[in-house]
């Protein structure tokens, strides 16, 4: 879908760069003027276009996420992404449909709209990092915390390890060791060499020690992202709200003063 935005966009460029490129004094007299301006056929198609795409990328991602709609046949990742493609080539079209003239209430609306793909694509970064299901459904704390095992059982009763062993592995695991991951199992591995473990026992305790690790990062990135998507929609939201008003009130003043695409 990237590769689509970007070919779209780069051949709304070749088609329109010298009316584009033209002083907006001069724009009058460019024998195209009436194609590109932003009230002609091929300039207002493009935010008619553009608009609807976005309103169409809005509604249905929030029908999904909100209503559960078409929750059965659409996975919310897969939703996701085609609605950041609507939502980012809409912008694009209507970025076309304006001629790169900004002035007034539409300066507004425009900055509104570039706040938004802004921010969606901070949220779509923040959206990557939360882990989840092979269904691409997002995990909850509970989840992940009933995912992790009891180490110091399961140590001592399967393996027999020695009490300051355990304690060991337990400080290496806990949440106030800042010591890297990698160390952690490097200097694990070199405590175990020094028992008496057979090769195919370190090697179990060294993966069961580098799972619970995974795990817990997991928990630590969800519980830090949880609180990011609460900013995020401080800044998101408020932006596209003003976008879709500013849209509306620029729709119909333009059909308010009888501006007519084909039809």
């Amino acid at each position: 879908m990237a590769v689509i935005v970007v070919v779209v966009t780069l051949y709304l460029f070749y088609t329109g760069y010298t009316y584009y490129g033209t002083s907006l004094e001069e724009r009058f007299y460019h024998p195209r003027h009436n194609w590109f301006k932003p009230s002609g056929i091929y300039g207002q198609g493009l935010g008619i276009v553009g608009t609807l795409m976005i309103l169409f990328g809005v509604v249905i991602y929030i029908a999904r996420k909100r209503y559960n709609f078409l929750a059965k046949q659409i996975r919310l990742k897969y939703l996701l992404e085609f609605h950041i493609f609507l939502c980012t080539l809409g912008p694009i079209l209507v970025l076309f449909h304006t001629a790169f003239k900004f002035g007034g209430i539409v300066s507004v609306a425009f900055w509104s709209m570039v706040a938004v793909v802004l921010s969606g694509v901070i949220g779509r970064f923040i959206y990557n990092q939360i882990p989840r299901t092979i269904e691409g459904r997002e995990m909850s704390i509970n989840e992940l915390q009933n995912m992790k095992t009891d180490l110091a059982i399961v140590l001592h009763q399967r393996f027999n390890l020695e009490s300051n062993t355990i304690t060991i592995v337990a400080d290496l695991m806990s949440e106030e060791n800042t010591i890297d991951n990698k160390k952690k199992l490097g200097y694990l591995k070199k405590v175990l060499g020094r028992k008496d473990l057979p090769k195919k026992d370190r090697n179990a305790i060294l993966q069961m020690v580098k799972k619970e690790i995974v795990l817990s990062n997991k928990i630590g990135r969800l519980q830090m992202m949880q609180k990011l998507f609460k900013y995020w929609h401080v800044a998101h939201m408020p932006f596209a709200l003003v976008m879709l008003i500013i849209v509306v009130i620029h729709v119909a003043v333009t059909l308010a003063f009888g501006y007519k695409w084909i039809f």
